[in-house]
């Protein structure tokens, strides 16, 4: 219960932030136009909160957190003074109007470039891309990549870090072969493989990138011995203590380890189940429920606890932190990656490289704003970066109810020297409006067979 409301709380924080950035770039170009605005809305639905600014602007926070809005004066849907007449929207030239609707995306993306420029600046803690293991008869496997290497460069991208490798490789989804390059410890030779990618088979929703490929990420030598078990959850409801050892589950003795019980405990969400431990010198019989849980498109069992295991070597560790400089061209070369990796998978939704199974709506949005804030700061502000730059990559789709199917009428307006016809716009906009609702539809069905199983 705790998670839900925490979800909730970081989705609201989150969305509302990011609306409230996008509506005041629209208002604040409109306004430096000489648009009279109308209402400043976060949010829509009943009221919660208005005031009446000395501009004669009325600010509303309102309950339903989706969205918002900038209610601009107009005389085809106002009734407007004579004096007034100058300050309408529709009064001004079609540039002008192409301005004050674009700036709400714009401001989107100059707000993911700050978030990740204060993440670089604070610095995050992260991981070499060191490969531990290669999959027998996989696609590395076939291309003969060595395992304790790092992954340099996918595609002709840098990789820092394995966030960075898996965005590379889902950025060619599609693409018959992939490029990598890798460097051995303590040498700065470079080697260069070519994975065939003509029969990958990539679910995003079932499965990473590295594993479809065949890559497994190196990670320090794991016990099967509890060192946290996490307050309120199935594994302190059971009575399951730090420096349990674990030796069975169900009767099956775990032979692999903690990869063994990690994965076996994950197929049984809800469903009681009997570990054999060892604590202290007595073995026992503990009985569980692990929670049903999400991740990664999957519904799985989650139990609340994690292992015992060596330190991460520190030639492995490193701290993505820039000066003031070099952290505004690693913000801006971000944002542009995840701007130009946007368009890619809207490119591959419509070709069918990718399924429609991966879209997501609030409830993974929501779910992904509770884990990143539960990380730190760092996270949440890169978490608030991707979603911005999603948002108004969004809203540039060319719908007649987004800003973008505005755009689209405004560019029509440009060529032919008039506006498009009221009747046109009207069927555009019903055309639009059920067109989204489609994907929200879609994106919410995911969301619910995901938490649903």
């Amino acid at each position: 219960m705790f998670d839900f409301f925490w979800n909730a709380a970081s989705f609201v924080v989150a969305l509302g932030i990011l609306v409230t950035v996008h509506e005041y770039g629209h208002f604040w170009v409109a306004r430096k136009n000489g648009v009279k605005v109308l209402r400043f809305s976060v949010g829509f639905g009943k009221v919660l909160w208005r005031k009446i600014g000395a501009d004669g602007t009325e600010y509303v926070l309102a309950m339903i957190p989706l969205g918002g809005y900038v209610k601009m004066l107009d005389d085809r849907v106002d009734d407007v003074s004579e004096k007034d007449k100058d300050k309408t929207f529709n009064a001004k030239s079609v540039y002008q109007r192409i301005a004050i609707i674009g700036a709400g995306p714009f401001a989107n993306f100059i707000f993911a470039i700050f978030a990740f420029y204060l993440m670089f600046l604070i610095g995050i803690p992260s991981i070499k891309p060191v490969i531990g293991t290669i999959v027998p008869n996989s696609i590395s496997a076939a291309a003969q990549i060595p395992s304790d290497v790092e992954i340099v460069e996918v595609a002709g991208k840098a990789t820092f870090n394995w966030q960075d490798v898996n965005l590379a490789f889902i950025g060619e989804i599609g693409s018959e072969s992939i490029k990598i390059k890798t460097k051995a410890e303590d040498t700065q030779y470079i080697s260069s493989f070519v994975l065939n990618t003509k029969e990958w088979k990539f679910a995003p929703e079932k499965m990473s990138a590295l594993t479809s490929l065949g890559i497994t990420p190196f990670l320090p030598k794991v016990y099967n011995e509890l060192a946290n078990i996490a307050s309120d959850s199935p594994a302190d409801k059971a009575g399951l203590k730090v420096k349990d050892k674990l030796i069975a589950l169900n009767g099956k003795v775990l032979k692999q380890g903690w990869s063994d019980f990690s994965e076996q405990i994950k197929g049984y969400p809800n469903q009681e189940v009997t570990l054999l431990i060892k604590r202290a010198d007595t073995e026992k019989n503990i009985i569980v429920i692990p929670e049903r849980v999400e991740r990664n498109g999957n519904t799985v069992g989650y139990l609340g606890v994690s292992p015992k295991f060596d330190p991460w070597p520190e030639q492995y560790q490193i701290q993505l932190k820039y000066g003031v400089i070099d952290a505004l061209e690693q913000s801006l070369m971000r944002t542009w990656n995840f701007v130009t990796l946007s368009f890619d998978m809207i490119g591959k939704l419509i070709t069918g490289d990718v399924s429609v199974k991966n879209l997501s709506g609030p409830i993974a949005i929501a779910q992904g704003a509770g884990n990143s804030a539960g990380h730190g700061v760092v996270y949440f502000l890169g978490f608030l970066a991707l979603i911005s730059i999603n948002l108004g990559i969004i809203n540039l789709l060319p719908l007649p109810v987004l800003d973008g199917g505005h755009l689209l009428y405004y560019l029509i307006e440009l060529l032919t020297g008039k506006p498009v016809p009221d009747s046109v716009q009207e069927t555009g906009f019903k055309f639009g409006a059920m067109a989204l609702l489609a994907l929200m539809s879609i994106a919410l069905f995911n969301d619910f067979s995901r938490v649903l199983g």
